[in-house]
């Protein structure tokens, strides 16, 4: 009998209609259990997010999930789940549905991508804080696909804490094998966004909002500044209500072209017509774009993080610089378009470092195996 597994993202769920690297991670990790053998379902949308630490949203929030919790509970006290699955909970977003569910139907409590900040501890985010700090003593797994976020959970829960690293993951066999459609995807975009296909084409992808993104464009701002000079096509692919202080700061530059948001496919496509990535990776946990882009064949440039660090095979897939160093950012991204060898050479080198660390097929086994050892102990 295929065990089945009740999804539930609270920050944002895989059915939101904005794009995101929180979506794009959701709509894979249910693909990867699907993949692993489970009966994956997604069983609220529920948005737990608190952006301001309201007391007064916080409380519609915890009444409004009391309700859908206790529905969930009536529905599936007959035929429960095997287990709860959470992805992505943290201070400004916990999870008030798992904890509560799980418990009344006395099944295992797994989440993925849980972060903790001890400084909220007080302040308007206590309550998130508090609940975050609950849902994380009752997993019975806890999956880190971001190892920045490892060293503060395993203070909290002690040595023995049931963590485990999910390396971040795309699938494969739609992101890369590009290279057939290349040409054409290179023609098309030329002509619609006015590029000369002969010249080399960076692409940066990532939400044009205030705060650290908004700090990854102000970085490649000064980046163009330090290639003055050298000939090339940046396409920048993303929207946001930022978009028009970004365009003020980087559109005067005519090497820059503004691509817009793009669906999954448009962005499959930009990627396979394109020669190179670059991240500044301001603040960034980790990236879902990064490891897109050397599915299709692209080597990376990214600003060196904790998070980033783990997408990249340095100077096999790509190049880590130090996080918001425009300069070096700078002669990274010369030192590649001046060797044409070392640029296709990179790009071969980051296919294969995805198919090796961060393909679907990995992400479903290794869950199947750490998913299995939980049941199992469930069930002593």
């Amino acid at each position: 009998m295929t065990e089945r597994v009740a999804f539930y993202a609270p920050l944002k769920p895989p059915t939101h209609p904005t794009p995101s690297g929180d979506r794009r991670f959701a709509r894979l990790l249910l693909q990867a259990l699907r993949r692993a053998g489970f009966d994956a379902e997604t069983v609220s949308t529920l948005r737990s997010r608190n952006a301001d630490g309201d007391d007064v949203f916080q409380d519609r929030l915890e009444r409004r999930a009391a309700a859908i919790a206790a529905r969930l509970i009536e529905r599936f006290r007959d035929n429960p789940p095997s287990i709860w699955f959470t992805y992505h909970l943290y201070y400004k977003a916990p999870d008030l549905l798992g904890p509560a569910v799980s418990s009344a139907l006395g099944i295992p409590y797994i989440v993925a991508e849980a972060s903790r900040a001890a400084a909220r501890a007080d302040g308007p985010w206590r309550r998130g804080h508090a609940l975050t700090d609950s849902a994380l003593r009752q997993a019975d797994l806890i999956l880190q696909p971001n190892p920045r976020d490892l060293p503060e959970i395993q203070t909290f829960l002690g040595p023995d804490a049931p963590i485990a690293t999910l390396p971040p993951f795309v699938d494969l066999t739609r992101e890369g094998g590009g290279a057939a459609t290349r040409p054409r995807n290179r023609a098309d975009i030329a002509a619609r966004l006015g590029l000369n296909g002969a010249l080399p084409w960076l692409v940066s992808t990532g939400m044009m909002r205030p705060g650290a993104k908004r700090d990854s464009y102000r970085v490649i701002a000064q980046t163009l500044a330090a290639l003055d000079g050298i000939a090339f096509h940046w396409i920048l692919i993303g929207d946001g209500p930022a978009r028009p202080e970004i365009e003020r700061e980087i559109a005067p530059d005519p090497r820059i072209r503004f691509a817009g948001a793009l669906s999954a496919r448009e962005l499959r496509r930009m990627n396979t017509a394109s020669d190179l990535f670059v991240w500044p990776a301001i603040g960034e946990a980790f990236g879902m774009a990064p490891l897109e882009a050397q599915a299709a064949g692209l080597p990376v440039i990214l600003g060196d993080r904790p998070g980033t660090r783990g997408l990249v095979d340095a100077d096999r897939s790509g190049l880590l610089v130090p996080e918001g160093d425009a300069a070096a950012l700078a002669r990274a991204v010369r030192h590649l378009l001046e060797s044409p060898e070392s640029l296709a050479e990179m790009g071969k080198g980051a296919r294969a470092h995805v198919a090796r660390n961060h393909d679907i097929a990995g992400a479903a086994a290794l869950l199947r195996t750490r998913i299995d050892g939980v049941l199992a102990g469930s069930r002593r």
